[in-house]
């Protein structure tokens, strides 16, 4: 399998990426950096029928780890005293119904109970499903290019019962990412895509990361993504869905970005150049549950008590991984394309994967580290 590794040579790194064009993923790039300094490298394809390996640093949709830029663009208002985190979120969104026991911090932190537009899982296995465009097989190819306004997207969820009690329970809900987006618009008065790039794009001089909104192509260079599923003769069918419209997915998981860029994001923001000490001490308390903070997870990665910022996200046969040791010393950021398909097939390689490469990069042969799967951001 080819392999594109930096000058300095890391077979253990090397290892696992090849290991992840053989669980199926057709390819993948990883960017590390830690005591040892930079290291990049890339194995498999960039396009089915194609011989490139993907680019290191090439442009590819980032999922839900949209939701640790918006949470780090709410938490700046929070900051400039724009945003209180424990006022009732309807305060600010007064047109839409909202229960008034949901807090901002509930939005960020997934404790909101709000239905997620995707489609919701259940504890006893029956899934409810969202919109159409998050609807399995060839539906979800033939409205990959539909437009849904973000408020669209809210109304569907609070028109489905809540999954609990304001801040009783946690659940992943990219409906809560949705509305953050539609507060900061509410309390600016400006579009989320001018206030991210006020409040973190810019500062970082973070020029290939993006807000598509409806926008369907990626630039160059990007690796391409897939998804599968049966037509009405029982044939597997394999369906290039690189462009798509993201709209359908919003705030919960739209952005696009390159493996530097979040490794440039994720370092600044674990470093403590975007937020207050006080603030990110609010950012990194992971709820009890599922260790969620306010737009990232936290995690253990061994009985030493070390731990990881990180969040995941994937897209529609894309998916992007950002870990960073608490004070953005040493950061792992990788972008991965794969086929998608409605049984989640690549799930458990995704997870086995990110488990070893963390494990390789923050050095704890017994780290337990939680990943959500490559279709979290999705259907």
């Amino acid at each position: 399998m080819p392999f594109t590794p930096s000058e300095k040579d890391r077979p253990g790194l090397k290892k696992i990426i090849d290991g992840m064009i053989d669980a199926g993923f057709t390819g993948v790039a990883v960017r590390v950096q830690d005591n040892r300094g930079p290291w990049v490298g890339s194995a498999g394809l960039r396009e089915l029928g194609s011989t490139a390996t993907p680019s290191t640093d090439g442009y590819i949709r980032i999922g839900s780890n949209t939701k640790t830029f918006a949470a780090t663009a709410a938490l700046r208002l929070v900051a400039d005293g724009t945003i209180d985190l424990d006022a009732s979120a309807s305060e600010y969104l007064p047109r839409l119904g909202l229960d008034h026991a949901i807090t901002v911090r509930m939005l960020l932190q997934h404790t909101s109970g709000i239905f997620n537009f995707t489609g919701e899982y259940y504890e006893d296995g029956t899934f409810a499903p969202g919109i159409a465009a998050t609807t399995a097989g060839r539906e979800w190819v033939d409205n990959r290019f539909r437009t849904y306004q973000p408020e669209e997207l809210v109304r569907l969820a609070l028109a489905k019962p809540a999954r609990f009690e304001p801040g009783t329970d946690w659940s992943y809900s990219n409906t809560n990412y949705v509305l953050v987006r539609l507060l900061i618009e509410s309390v600016t008065g400006s579009s989320f895509l001018n206030e991210m790039e006020r409040l973190v794009l810019g500062p970082l001089g973070l020029r290939d990361t993006s807000l598509p909104e409806t926008e369907t192509c990626l630039v160059e260079p990007h690796a391409h993504g897939y998804y599968r599923y049966e037509d009405a003769t029982g044939e597997e069918v394999t369906v290039d869905v690189t462009r798509q419209n993201p709209s359908w997915i919003s705030t919960g998981g739209d952005m696009i970005s390159t493996t530097h860029d979040l490794h440039t994001f994720i370092s600044a923001l674990t470093g403590g150049k975007l937020l207050s000490a006080p603030l990110l001490a609010e950012m990194f308390r992971p709820h009890p549950k599922a260790g969620y903070g306010l737009g990232v997870f936290v995690q253990d990665i061994g009985p030493d008590g070390g731990k990881v910022i990180t969040h995941n996200g994937g897209m529609a046969g894309h998916a992007a991984l950002m870990y960073s040791t608490p004070d953005g010393a040493t950061t792992l950021t990788a972008a991965l394309n794969y086929v998608d398909d409605a049984s989640m097939s690549m799930a458990q390689a995704f997870q086995q994967a990110t488990q070893a490469l963390v494990q390789e990069v923050f050095g704890d042969s017994e780290a337990t580290v939680a990943t959500t799967s490559p279709s979290q951001a999705g259907r």
